[in-house]
């Protein structure tokens, strides 16, 4: 006889996600682990038929309105429907429900949240894969990472309690912090990167020698992959983070940008011991940003 999973106190007991991608597709799969009830809400009826198939919730729908019983909602929704939200969705959320997102920009979807649900919360959990779709949801993606919530002088205490409940029982790491300041540390180690990356790629990518491109091609390894990983990532994702976090973006560009000139002037100085000293400062500087999860200290 199966036994049959009983939520963690801290969990609620009905869950509704909305897009079941990869963030919700796999958030419903952990959540039902907990045993949740989970209904999932997707735009159309093929998706609908995938996510039934592959289990991602007990019940998945096209209707906002199935939402009325759910105690927590998660929107886990590109950026640009975040911000330009369906007002069926919208109109159809419980008043009394818990509403978080998990997108990676924070101050502008607060913008839009605040002033359409009482009990929001903006949240963002800091996981991930190459993939997309319905095909793309996998148990534990966010254990052992980072889940950050940005909560400002109007969020409800009880609704953050609950997203945090709900993100420990998940295995995530918890942590809050300003809006902007979240925006701008996204920038740096998630946005920028996507771009540089991309930078990268070009380069390569274009480089005017046929002979030199096929042989970089075949030569590539480890070192490149790693470097490139997240250029070749969604090109609508990559767009939406630039354009909804773009004073973020900029300013990160403008440091990555003076640092490579620093770098270029040593080279074309030949100044050997200088670019040995700078390559041995990044050296120093990457183990912080490799820290555990768990030793994240909240700001």
């Amino acid at each position: 006889m199966q036994q049959q999973l009983v939520c963690p106190p801290q969990v609620p007991g009905r869950v509704g996600i909305v897009g079941l991608g990869l963030i919700g597709g796999s958030l419903a799969l952990d959540l039902q682990a907990l045993g949740c009830e989970v209904l999932g809400l997707c735009h159309r009826q093929e998706t609908v038929e995938r996510a039934l198939e592959r289990g991602l919730a007990q019940r998945v729908s096209t209707n906002p309105a199935d939402l009325a019983c759910c105690e927590l909602v998660i929107l886990a929704l590109p950026i640009e429907r975040l911000l330009d939200p369906d007002p069926a969705l919208v109109a159809a959320l419980p008043k009394q429900a818990v509403i978080t997102d998990v997108g990676s920009v924070k101050t502008p979807v607060l913008e839009v949240w605040r002033a359409r649900h009482p009990r929001f919360i903006a949240s963002h959990p800091m996981a991930g894969t190459a993939e997309a779709g319905v095909e793309a949801g996998v148990r534990d993606l966010f254990r052992g990472r980072p889940w950050v919530a940005t909560p400002d002088a109007s969020s409800d205490p009880e609704a953050l309690a609950m997203v945090e409940g709900m993100a420990r029982a998940l295995g995530s790491h918890w942590l809050t912090a300003d809006p902007e300041r979240h925006d701008q540390a996204v920038a740096l180690i998630s946005h920028v990167p996507v771009l540089v990356s991309a930078a990268l790629l070009r380069a390569v990518g274009t480089e005017r020698d046929p002979a030199v491109r096929a042989l970089a091609c075949q030569l590539a390894s480890s070192g490149f992959a790693d470097t490139t990983r997240v250029g070749a990532g969604n090109p609508v994702l990559g767009t939406a983070m630039a354009s909804r976090n773009t004073a973020a973006v900029l300013r990160g560009l403008a440091a990555y940008r003076w640092s490579l000139e620093q770098l270029e002037e040593a080279i074309l100085e030949g100044n050997w011991p200088q670019l040995e000293r700078e390559l041995e400062q990044t050296r120093s500087l990457r183990p912080a940003f490799l820290t555990a999860p768990g030793e994240l200290i909240n700001p």
